[in-house]
């Protein structure tokens, strides 16, 4: 009978092993949403790069656990960026090989109470290295951050405003180490049972301790959704319904509607007549319309993305460019090394032009609104500066009917929870074709939402908050602990090498031999 560790010398059987692994935690995320699942998804991966034979095969395991887990967040790009999607997901997935090694060099063999201890530190801690760098935008932005699969867990919301979303990674990956301690290492089952037990405390501080948003009025907002809109002369026909729709919301004594991203094919000072348009819709409802143009700008190169507020008079004057864009989908980083992308999928064939600063624009009666764009939202630091600007309201205008029938338009959707709850204020997710949702200042939901077969407006009752979050007054605190961990893990190691090495018995060389060949006696 073959042992399972005979089976996983194979290197191809562990490789295929490891990348179903690290796909494992996807599931935890829209569209299935089994939130639960996130706490010990990462229990199989973990428990096979700590049986690997030696660090580096323990690192190929962490690539090859990256390579599933980028891939499988993924899948819905497949369609349009084809074999591209593979290579994107194996090169994020290399950020993976340094916590496939800690793995290892922490549970490896029969660790110690110490070396799980300290396993529960570093090795959440290293994970959030890899969700650091995969954060920049030139990689792809952080979509997908463990954490984020906890949106529509109370007390988790609660604690994404004390540390945003870094901490819930932090302590799901915990709570992975300990399960998987409590598997496979049972000598040292007391230490992960400590931090379980620690990671309790922590969610019931953050519950009982954190400031809850103080609501006082409430502002009504509506969010119009066309739909599908396709084929020739779509730009015209989709401004057409979106003006039906929000024509049928006079009379609701509005604050503010909000249409999606691309909302509005043509630049307005090109085409006067939709910006009067508008500007009649604005006057009809008694509310200012927030609308995204994606078009060539008038009398500057390029084409921009960009959230402009349309009053009864005609555009305010406030308009904020998109500035973080989507990689391949907006523009083709070092397109003359990665421009043959557009050949075999629908890559940007042109770069759109980049903003250069977020806006917190002024809708009247004291309406202070924060607009981002698309996946802007991923960003937990673009919402925190708006709420720190002083935005009541945080607006993301998207489309993801690229990715209809997929799961991407529910895991965007999600993303605003988290935003609300780390900054304590409201956030409408405003989308062309679904899904559209608002939730209120502690990441709940506000109404129904509108799904991908919705064409349709509705009017949401948000309240307004006030008050500063701990994640907004401290920011990243949590990003900046773990890398401190991992740089106090790190010289505690090479301490401990240098002593070991320095109190290690030097072993006798073989007795020199004399001219006579006699090892014992000279001479002889």
């Amino acid at each position: 009978m073959q042992k399972p560790d005979d089976w996983l010398a194979s290197r191809w059987r562990r490789s295929v092993l490891a990348v179903l692994a690290g796909a494992l935690p996807v599931l935890a995320f829209p569209g299935p949403a089994l939130w639960w699942w996130a706490y010990v998804a990462l229990v199989p991966w973990i428990l096979l790069a700590r049986t690997a034979p030696g660090g580096r095969r323990a690192a190929y395991d962490g690539w090859c656990g990256g390579f599933g887990f980028v891939l499988a967040m993924h899948h819905w790009l497949l369609p349009n960026l084809h074999v591209f999607t593979f290579v994107i997901a194996a090169l994020l997935g290399a950020l993976w090989i340094p916590w496939g090694w800690l793995v290892r060099r922490t549970l490896g063999g029969a660790p110690s109470r110490g070396r799980v201890a300290a396993a529960l530190l570093v090795l959440p801690s290293g994970w959030l290295l890899a969700e650091l760098v995969r954060s920049w935008q030139g990689l792809g932005g952080p979509w997908g951050m463990l954490g984020a699969s906890q949106w529509q867990v109370a007390p988790a919301l609660r604690l994404a405003s004390v540390g945003g979303v870094w901490l819930l990674s932090f302590l799901v990956v915990a709570v992975n180490v300990a399960v998987a301690v409590l598997v496979a290492v049972r000598r040292a089952r007391v230490p992960a049972l400590a931090g379980l037990v620690a990671t309790a405390a922590a969610t019931s501080a953050a519950w009982g301790w954190a400031p809850r948003p103080d609501t006082g009025e409430r502002v009504a907002i509506a969010v119009v959704q066309p739909g599908i809109v396709a084929g020739a002369g779509s730009a015209e026909r989709r401004f057409d319904r979106e003006e039906q729709l929000t024509r049928g919301l006079a009379g609701r004594d509005l604050d503010l509607i909000v249409w999606g991203e691309s909302s509005v094919g043509h630049d307005l000072d090109d085409r006067p007549d939709l910006a009067r348009r508008l500007a009649a819709l604005s006057r009809e409802t008694g509310a200012d319309v927030l609308v995204n143009v994606d078009a060539r700008r008038s009398g500057k190169p390029g084409i921009y993305k960009s959230s402009v507020l349309v009053g009864p008079e005609g555009p305010t004057g406030d308009r904020y460019d998109k500035m973080r864009l989507v990689p391949f989908g907006e523009y083709v980083p070092f397109r003359s090394l990665l421009g043959w992308a557009t050949s075999v999928g629908k890559a940007a064939g042109e770069d759109r032009m980049r903003g250069t600063g977020q806006v917190v624009m002024n809708a009247g009666d004291g309406l202070r609104i924060g607009p981002m764009v698309c996946f802007e939202s991923a960003f937990p630091d673009m919402s925190r500066r708006l709420a720190a600007d002083g935005a009541g309201v945080l607006l993301a205008q998207s489309s993801t009917s690229t990715f209809q029938h997929t799961w991407a338009p529910e895991q965007h959707a999600s993303l605003a929870a988290l935003r609300a709850a780390e900054t304590g204020r409201p956030m409408v997710h405003a989308t062309l074709t679904g899904v559209s949702a608002v939730y209120d200042a502690n990441g709940a939901r506000t109404g129904p939402r509108l799904g991908t077969d919705a064409s349709a407006s509705r009017v949401y009752e948000v309240p307004v908050a006030h008050g500063t979050t701990p994640y907004v007054r401290y920011g990243d605190w949590t990003v900046y602990a773990a890398l401190l961990a991992l740089a106090a893990w790190g010289a505690a190691e090479g301490v401990r090498t240098v002593r070991l090495r320095r109190g290690r018995p030097v072993r006798p060389g073989p007795p020199a031999r004399t001219a006579h060949g006699s090892p014992a006696r000279p001479g002889r």
